[in-house]
This record gives C-alpha cells, sequence and structure tokens, in this order.
C-alpha cells in the first residue's frame, strides 16, 4: 500500500507517450499486479531497494499489457523502422547528426509528415527501445554519465550494452540530451518540459522520438543480435 503511488506515477509517466486508446486504469491495474509480484519476489540481500526492484517489475507489467493488445498499426512500426533506417544511413555517410529535413528528404516526405510520424511513433518506440534492454531506468542511468565507465544496475544489463547506452545518449544532439535528461532524469512530463523549451508539447513528444529514433539506430548493433 505504501507504493501504490509509486503505480500511478510511472502509469501516467508512461501515458503522455501513448495513444488516447491506452487507458490509464488499464496499466494501473497491471502495475498492481507488477507491485503485488515485486513484494512476493524481493531479495533485500541483492543490493537494490525496493523501491527501485518494484519500479522496474511495475513497468515491465505495464509494458506487457501494452504488447498485449498490440495498438500500434503495422505501419507505425514499419514507418518507425524507416526512420531508424535512414538516420542511420545519414549519420554514417555524413559523419554527424542527421538533420530533420535530411531524413525527411530520405523518406521522399514533407517535413510536416516527417514530424506526424514521429508523433504517431511515440508510443510504438516505447517498446521497440525497451525490447533492446534499454527501459526507463536504464536510460535514466546512463544519462548523467561523464564517461562510459558504467555502475551495474542491479545486473540487468549487460555491461557492454550500457557502455553503448551510455556513450549513444551522450552524443546527441544538445535539445535532444537535454529533453531526455528532463524526462527521464528529472521526471518532468512532456507539458512541463514544453514550458522550459518554449514549444508546445507535441513538439516535445518529437524532439523524444527522435532521440529515441536516433538511438536504436546507433544501436543497431545490438537489434542484430536480438534477432540472430
Amino acid at each position: 500500500m505504501k507504493h501504490a503511488p509509486l503505480v500511478k506515477r510511472i502509469a501516467y509517466h508512461l501515458m503522455c507517450r501513448l495513444p488516447p486508446s491506452v487507458q490509464a486504469d488499464d496499466l494501473i491495474q497491471a502495475g498492481m499486479i507488477g507491485l503485488l509480484e515485486a513484494a512476493r519476489n524481493y531479495d533485500s540481500t541483492q543490493g537494490a531497494s525496493f523501491e527501485t526492484y518494484a519500479g522496474i517489475r511495475v513497468r515491465g507489467a505495464m509494458l506487457d499489457e501494452i504488447r498485449k493488445n498490440d495498438w500500434a498499426p503495422r505501419s507505425v512500426h514499419r514507418k518507425a523502422r524507416k526512420v531508424a533506417e535512414a538516420v542511420r544511413q545519414i549519420e554514417s555517410m555524413m559523419g554527424r547528426d542527421a538533420r530533420d529535413n535530411e531524413v525527411a528528404e530520405a523518406l521522399e516526405m514533407s517535413l510536416d509528415e516527417y514530424h506526424q510520424t514521429l508523433q504517431a511513433a511515440s508510443g510504438y518506440l516505447v517498446l521497440s527501445f525497451d525490447e533492446l534492454g534499454a527501459d526507463d531506468e536504464a536510460v535514466a542511468t546512463n544519462i548523467n554519465l561523464s564517461s562510459v565507465a558504467i555502475t551495474p544496475f542491479d545486473g540487468l544489463q549487460k555491461e557492454d550494452f550500457k557502455r553503448s547506452l551510455a556513450k549513444a545518449i551522450a552524443g546527441l544532439p544538445e535539445r535532444e540530451c537535454l529533453v531526455m535528461t528532463l524526462y527521464y532524469d528529472e521526471e518532468l512530463n512532456l507539458r512541463e518540459i514544453g514550458s522550459i523549451l518554449g514549444v508546445s508539447e507535441s513538439r516535445v513528444s518529437q524532439i523524444h522520438s527522435q532521440a529515441l529514433i536516433r538511438l536504436q539506430a546507433r544501436l543497431g548493433q545490438w537489434t542484430k543480435k536480438d534477432s540472430d
């Protein structure tokens, strides 16, 4: 009961990246089941606090619920993969961050269409990025690192992946890195981040999606490993 508010906090933090068809009550119900499982399985001798351990289990239960309902149309999956591949190719060729207009041109889209694609892909990216092993907790753990020497995160992530993730986060464009820091580390919502940056909530969502796509493109070797 003491940690029930943690479930609501995680649910509403996820909700701002998901479409209206995903109901907060469904996420909270799944999260409460995750919290009960955490209470049964928690082992204090492993070093992690209960809140940290429970947060992982609660978020995992919520993501499982979203996956089970498979709300994202196949077109969103395809477009998100195409965007990540375009970013990967442009950055490989140019040796620098891919710009929005370059990615849009490579995909034969207008800039508005590209931004709409980022908006639509936001929720899908929550799942696809999580499947790489880069869940919210792992991202938050790596955001403020000054080097790629990583402290183990409860033994849940491989050290070499965490080094790659930390390096990829550190290499993001300044605005994308700031959005990631404010969202994952400071746990602000998109509206609050928009107020800080002086942009709309939807624009923050686009920047967040662009950051995740860029990370997905730069961590592409891990996707290949998972499919091998």
